[in-house]
């Protein structure tokens, strides 16, 4: 597995979403920094990338932290030299309680992961995009179906998807002077182990539980990495991928 001289920093590559794209990237070719709460999630995710770990490397991370991310951003530059892909994919998300039964702390800790760590992370790719040679790099962005529609009870993650729409926007536009394009993937149902409740069933618009489909995760890898091998002249600006039965689209 040759490297293809290009470099990835995946953010929540310790599980679910991350996991799998940061797998995909380094059978790919990429040299990958792995970033994530858990260093031994993230050493497990190289495990399972196979010969491929060597171009791998794991940097605990906590996105919400101006700190953490110039440390992650610092160490992928010693390490690599450049960097031309960035996934902005972390995420949290608080309990399914009423919208006036959330605490405060509830809320602020999904904003300051979902939305802050997302703006800090794309302001430290930025500053490293600009000003290497040659210049310029792709932003991509975890938006959800969330982005689009909520689900009952989940006030502070659908705010923060929603929000993720309006910084994408305005980093794709304010990327175009230092050729860094940027573009949102919304993702719908992806089978992983936090997704796999909704085979047994999740609270509708209506009130009812029903199940809904889910579709393998390497699905969403996939699209990213196609995201990804555009060159900066072309850009997906959004894209939705999710399970063709889902109750998205249409009433309900």
């Amino acid at each position: 597995m040759r490297s293809n001289g290009k470099v990835a920093i995946i953010t929540g590559a310790g599980s679910g979403i991350g996991r799998a794209v940061a797998t995909t990237f380094l059978k790919d070719g990429y040299s990958v920094a792995l970033a994530g709460r858990r260093p031994e999630a993230l050493d497990e995710t190289l495990t399972q990338a196979g010969e491929a770990a060597g171009r791998g490397l794991a940097v605990s991370c906590d996105v919400g932290d101006p700190e953490s991310v110039a440390k992650l951003f610092a160490e992928t530059k010693a390490r690599f030299g450049r960097l031309d892909v960035v996934f902005n994919n972390a995420g949290a998300n608080a309990p399914p309680l009423p919208l006036e039964d959330l605490t405060f702390e509830q809320w602020q800790t999904v904003v300051n992961v979902n939305l802050t760590g997302m703006f800090l992370c794309t302001q430290a790719a930025f500053r490293l995009m600009k000003a290497q040679d040659p210049r310029g790099g792709r932003i991509i962005n975890n938006g959800s179906i969330s982005a689009h529609a909520p689900r009952p009870n989940s006030a502070p993650y659908t705010a923060t998807k929603h929000a993720v729409t309006g910084l994408t926007k305005c980093t794709s536009l304010d990327g175009r002077k230092y050729d860094i394009a940027c573009g949102q993937i919304d993702i719908g149902n992806a089978e992983t182990a936090m997704a796999a409740k909704m085979k047994d069933g999740v609270p509708q618009a209506d009130g009812r539980i029903a199940p809904e489909p889910l579709m393998d995760v390497q699905h969403v890898a996939d699209a990213v990495l196609h995201m990804a091998s555009l060159p900066l002249d072309a850009n997906v600006q959004f894209m939705t991928v999710m399970a063709t039965r889902m109750p998205f689209v249409g009433r309900g």
